[in-house]
């Protein structure tokens, strides 16, 4: 399994959960459909912050990639000095590289290292990337609005059948 994906799936797992369970609710009360299905992104948005933060899942995904990154050094045997980080304030899926190494050593270290999973590409002078944080909010609201969109399939079954009086 992929730092990535290990680093990704609470977050929709989080945002689906988040999804169906405010889309039952809404669904079922015209009153407060509104006041709910606004706090259902906002709940996502925050577990994702949460998952990423206080629960440690980006520093466990920094050490992850920085360590497989290291050892990609090793096994293709980089010059000594050469080191890898991922790139921070705010941290992104970026490997910034830094140490000795000729033109040829610079073009094959950024390419072997941009190949690994969960990195999106290694570069050598530091860039602007998209935070990891606002990727992991971007797939827990992909995952509320696949589970307000089950919800909405429940609800409209529930409908139809509730018009049937054996």
């Amino acid at each position: 399994m992929s730092a990535l994906w290990s680093y990704f799936w609470p977050a929709l797992a989080m945002g689906l959960l988040i999804g169906v369970l405010t889309g039952i609710f809404a669904f079922r009360r015209r009153a407060k459909r509104l006041a709910l299905l606004a706090a259902g992104p906002l709940l996502s948005i925050a577990a994702a912050s949460l998952w990423h933060g206080p629960l440690g899942a980006a520093d466990r995904f920094t050490t992850r990639v920085e360590g497989i990154a290291r050892q990609a050094l090793v096994n293709y045997d980089a010059p000594a000095g050469l080191t890898v980080r991922l790139h921070h304030e705010p941290l992104t899926r970026e490997l910034i590289l830094s140490g000795p190494a000729n033109d040829f050593q610079r073009a094959e270290a950024a390419r072997l290292l941009s190949q690994i999973p969960g990195v999106s590409r290694a570069v050598w002078a530091p860039s602007v990337g998209v935070p990891l944080i606002v990727e992991g909010a971007a797939v827990a609201l992909a995952g509320f609005l696949f589970g307000l969109l089950l919800a909405y399939l429940v609800e409209l079954r529930r409908r139809y059948n509730a018009q049937w009086n054996w």
